[in-house]
C-alpha cells in the first residue's frame, strides 16, 4: 500500500489545488483553494473558457462581485470531483476589516446555495487576523464554516479555538521558510527535519493543545515543502498536500507510521486571550507577525492580478 493510501487511513487527506483536473487521481475528501491557486489555474489554457464564461455571465455587474462568482465557479467544478467540502477565501485585502469580510463571505455561501450546494460543503478561508477570527465567530454562530488561513503562532489557534471556528490552517512550509532563512548557514537541514522540523511542531503544538482541552476546531496542517513534514503529521486531523506532494506520497511504499495521537496532551493549560492579549501575543512571535503580514500581501497582490485577467476577460 502507499503512502498516500497509508495516510488517509487515519487522517483526512485534502487537496491543495484550483486545478480540478487534476483531483481525481488522488481521491481527496476534501480540496482547498486560495487566490494565488485560483490565479494560477484561470491563466492555464484548460480554464480559459471558464473563466470567459463565467466574466461574460456577470459582465456589468461590480468587480468584486464577478471575482467572488468566478472564485465559487471553481469551487462548483471542484466539488463534482471531491465528495467533502470545498474552501474558498475571502478577498485578503479584506484581513483587517471585520465588515467587509462578513459581507463577501455571506455573498459566496449565498452563491453556493444559490447553485444547489449546501453550505455544509463549503469552508469560508479568512486569514487568522484578530478581525478574521472575530468575522469567523460570528459566521459560525449563523451555521456558515470557516477556515482559519495564514495560521503562524500558538496565540493565532488559541483564539481560532475560543471562537469555534471549523477548522484552522497552520502553514507548516512557511514557518520551516522563516526559521531556515533566520538561521543562514547555521541551518542543519538533517537536524531541523522530522519532529525537529519546526512547522512540524507548531501543528504537533497545537493538535495536542485542542486534543487535551476538548476544542472541537479541526487541525489541518497546510502548506508543505517535502513529504518529510507531512510524515511527521500523520495522524493530524487532516493535511492540505499540493499535487506534487500527493503524487510523490503515491510513489512510495514504504510502512508509514502515526505520529500524532488524540490521546497525548500538550501539558499546557486552557489560555484565553482577549483582543490586547492576542494582539502582543502576536507581538511576541517574530516569525508570526512577518509571515502574517508577508501572506497578507502575497495574497493581496494575486488578488489584485486576477481582478486584472477578470478585466480583460
Amino acid at each position: 500500500m502507499n503512502q498516500l493510501d497509508q495516510l488517509k487511513s487515519f487522517t483526512t487527506v485534502v487537496a491543495d489545488t484550483g486545478n480540478f483536473l487534476q483531483l481525481a487521481q488522488f481521491a481527496p475528501r476534501d480540496a482547498t483553494t486560495n487566490p494565488s491557486l485560483i490565479l494560477k489555474a484561470v491563466q492555464s489554457p484548460d480554464y480559459a473558457p471558464l473563466l470567459k464564461e463565467t466574466v461574460d455571465a456577470h459582465r456589468g455587474k461590480p468587480l468584486d462581485e464577478i471575482v467572488d462568482h468566478v472564485l465559487v465557479r471553481f469551487g462548483l467544478e471542484i466539488l463534482k470531483v471531491v465528495p467533502g467540502r470545498v474552501s474558498t477565501e475571502v478577498d485578503a485585502r479584506l484581513s483587517f476589516d471585520k465588515a467587509a469580510s462578513l459581507f463577501r463571505a455571506r455573498r459566496i455561501i449565498g452563491l453556493y446555495e444559490a447553485a444547489g450546494i449546501s453550505r455544509e460543503r463549503v469552508l469560508i478561508k479568512l486569514a487568522s487576523t484578530w478581525e478574521g477570527i472575530q468575522a469567523a465567530a460570528e459566521l459560525e454562530r449563523e451555521g456558515i464554516r470557516c477556515n482559519l488561513t495564514l495560521l503562524f503562532a500558538f496565540a493565532q489557534a488559541v483564539a481560532c479555538g475560543e471562537a469555534k471556528v471549523q477548522l484552522i490552517s497552520p502553514f507548516v512550509g512557511r514557518i520551516y521558510d522563516w526559521y531556515k532563512k533566520a538561521a543562514g548557514p547555521a541551518w542543519d537541514e538533517a537536524a531541523m527535519a522530522g519532529v525537529n522540523d519546526p512547522g512540524v511542531k507548531s501543528v504537533s503544538q497545537i493538535y495536542a493543545y485542542f486534543k487535551q482541552h476538548g476544542i472541537k476546531t479541526e487541525v489541518m496542517g497546510a502548506s508543505f515543502r517535502n513529504i518529510g513534514q507531512i510524515q511527521a503529521l500523520a495522524g493530524c486531523d487532516l493535511l492540505t498536500i499540493s499535487p506534487d506532494l500527493l503524487a510523490q506520497l503515491q510513489a512510495t511504499d514504504a510502512k508509514l507510521e502515526r505520529a500524532l495521537n488524540p490521546a497525548k496532551g500538550s501539558g499546557t493549560p486552557a489560555i484565553h486571550l482577549d483582543e490586547a492579549a492576542f494582539r502582543f501575543a502576536l507581538n511576541e512571535d517574530a516569525m508570526a507577525t512577518e509571515k502574517l503580514a508577508e501572506g497578507i500581501r502575497l495574497f493581496a497582490v494575486d488578488a489584485g492580478k486576477l481582478d486584472k485577467l477578470i478585466e480583460a476577460a
